[in-house]
């Protein structure tokens, strides 16, 4: 019985054994693991460039014509006749509308009539008046009588002229807004006239930006309606004063229009362009990490043969959609981490991909826009 016995705890202890070392060689390995420093982050790069870079003050505006008008008569009237169609180009003088001058001209004639035996009476007395026949009184109601019947004549054909409404200069009708025997009160609208060989735009800067402003200095614009073009003009006008409510500055941009692709009323995104800069420095707005209490880049730099990176606080300038400007902090061609900031510390190994992308790139022009 003691020898069965003893081998039963022999067997034991080994089993308890073999379980203890399997346990305390997998305790070794996951030691072993927490124990290797993971592997450095791997980043993308780029460098900061040096690039002519035009400056821009960005705004919005609104289009509106030179010359633009609500044709309307002068004079009551029935419409007799429509000479034009909605959307037509006109002329300068065009007719457009003739009212009903039947009544009108038929008084003209009795007018006239009134001025000729006017004028035949002043003549007779003229005659008489040197054969001393009549006073020199009647010679002188006879010519008031016949300045009299002139002025009625010409107040007459003034009236008939009025009646005939005309384009007061050259460029696109709109809708037409009457119809042939309509009665017209004064002023009634007959039809939108507008000039589209030039037109304006008008929008606001801050008064911050009055001493680079002046005048004929070069704008662009673009539209909704033609998002893949853009339109250049020149600063036509600068308000003597400001705006008392917003501190704003109004301008007037003018742009010549020959296509007639901007209308009045149209919604445009206004550049001015401000006097190019030389050697500006650059680099992505990705690479840059904005924060309120000041923005940074990671700057990448060779310590003991590695590239690690420190935090490199920077001063920004104007940006535009992917481009940022630099201030102060950085110099040309400083390589900085492009995407993967989230996971750096300063002092940080990193492993740097794209190599052959991380390389100065050549000076070009560019256009900058205010954030």
């Amino acid at each position: 019985m003691f020898a069965r016995l003893s081998l039963v705890l022999l067997a034991l202890a080994a089993i308890i054994g073999g379980l203890a070392f399997l346990k305390y060689t997998q305790i070794q390995k996951e030691m072993a693991m927490y124990s290797t420093s993971p592997p450095p982050p791997t980043v993308s790069a780029t460098r900061v460039v040096a690039k002519t870079w035009e400056p821009t003050l960005s705004a919005v505006g609104t289009v509106s014509a030179v010359q633009g008008v609500d044709v309307s008569n002068e004079v009551a009237g029935q419409v007799a006749s429509i000479h034009f169609s909605s959307g037509a180009e006109v002329e300068q003088g065009e007719l457009l509308v003739q009212l009903d001058d039947q009544v009108d001209r038929a008084d003209l004639e009795g007018l006239v009539a009134a001025e000729r035996l006017a004028e035949i009476k002043l003549k007779r007395n003229r005659t008489l008046l040197r054969d001393r026949a009549v006073a020199q009184g009647d010679v002188d109601e006879t010519t008031a009588q016949l300045d009299q019947a002139r002025a009625l004549v010409k107040a007459k054909q003034a009236t008939i002229d009025k009646k005939q409404i005309r384009a007061p200069f050259a460029g696109q009708l709109g809708i037409r807004q009457v119809d042939l025997g309509q009665y017209l009160a004064e002023g009634a609208a007959i039809v939108t006239l507008v000039s589209l060989d030039v037109v304006y735009v008008d929008y606001a800067l801050p008064e911050r930006d009055l001493s680079q402003l002046q005048l004929g200095q070069g704008v662009r614009i673009r539209v909704a309606a033609h998002p893949d073009r853009t339109f250049d003009g020149r600063i036509e006008a600068i308000s003597p004063s400001l705006d008392k409510r917003t501190r704003n500055l109004s301008i007037r941009a003018r742009f010549d229009n020959p296509e007639h692709l901007l209308r009045p009323g149209m919604f445009a995104r206004t550049t001015t362009v401000l006097p190019v800069e030389e050697r500006t420095l650059v680099i992505p707005r990705q690479a840059v990490t904005f924060n309120t209490y000041g923005d940074s880049v990671f700057l990448i730099q060779e310590v003991e043969g590695k590239p690690k990176v420190q935090r490199r606080q920077i001063r920004t300038g104007a940006a535009r959609d992917d481009e940022v400007v630099i201030l102060q902090g950085l110099a040309e061609g400083d390589r900085i981490v492009l995407a993967g900031q989230v996971k750096l510390t300063n002092g940080q190994e990193i492993q740097i991909k794209d190599e052959d992308a991380d390389k100065p790139e050549a000076a070009e022009p560019q256009t900058q826009q205010q954030p």
